[in-house]
């Protein structure tokens, strides 16, 4: 990949996000190494260099603004990373840029599949991004955990990965209580987000806003109280018997 097309450029003024020109050379780098395995076994259908820069990198910094702006007084110790967790990164979307342009985060990202798995592993090292933790297991089994994943983060990122009943049941409980879980959606937001109701209500999650971008829409809940202990459910349940 060379440079970004100038509507990239221009679409970054519009969400008010101003990077470096290193910022730039890491996110050309990691576009590479994405086509680069996508030629091997499939992580995205975007081959288009300029599609690639607006629908992947500039999709996730739409998140950047929100973070940014959430993580005041999220931290109780300064010395600690604020943990983020991505739920299903695949190709690295949206974490590995926001990793690049948030060095004061700590990533985690959550990838079932081994070869992706691998893919991010080795994707994280040649950007030297120590910032980033790979989880190759399901994020419903992390949710479980009590040492490893349950209320162990202050936000959590879903793209493209399913509805909103779904993503609550697998997101929330990862979460700290008064965490963000900030989900990438398209045009059916609202439509989901009219299903989700009896779900965040369960979890103890309140929808906080919906925030349009130049690339699809931005839900936020809130984590109000400790999840139930019933949830998530077991691997693939969330999916077969949404709540």
């Amino acid at each position: 990949m060379t440079n970004p097309p100038a509507t990239f450029t221009n679409l970054l003024r519009e969400i008010e996000v101003s990077l470096e020109p290193h910022h730039l050379d890491k996110f050309a780098q990691f576009l590479d190494l994405l086509n680069e395995a996508n030629q091997h076994f499939n992580l995205t259908a975007i081959r288009n260099h300029q599609d690639a820069w607006e629908k992947h990198i500039l999709d996730s910094l739409t998140l950047l603004p929100l973070l940014e702006t959430l993580a005041v007084g999220t931290q109780s110790n300064s010395d600690e990373p604020i943990k983020l967790a991505d739920i299903g990164s695949g190709g690295g979307l949206p974490a590995i840029p926001l990793a690049i342009v948030l060095p004061q985060f700590h990533f985690t990202l959550i990838e079932s599949t081994g070869k992706k798995a691998t893919f991010l592993t080795n994707t994280a090292k040649t950007l030297n991004l120590n910032n980033i933790t790979i989880k190759n297991e399901r994020a419903e089994t992390l949710g479980q955990s009590q040492s490893t994943g349950r209320e162990q983060f202050n936000f959590v990122t879903v793209r493209a990965v399913g509805k909103l009943p779904i993503l609550l049941e697998i997101a929330i409980p990862l979460l700290k209580v008064a965490g963000y879980a900030l989900l990438i959606k398209g045009q059916k937001a609202q439509e989901e987000l009219t299903q989700s109701h009896r779900a965040a209500q369960i979890l103890h999650a309140a929808h906080v806003e919906t925030v349009p971008t130049p690339t699809g829409q931005i839900v936020i809940f809130e984590k109000e109280a400790h999840t139930p202990k019933p949830y998530p459910r077991n691997p693939g349940e969330p999916k077969r018997n949404p709540l």
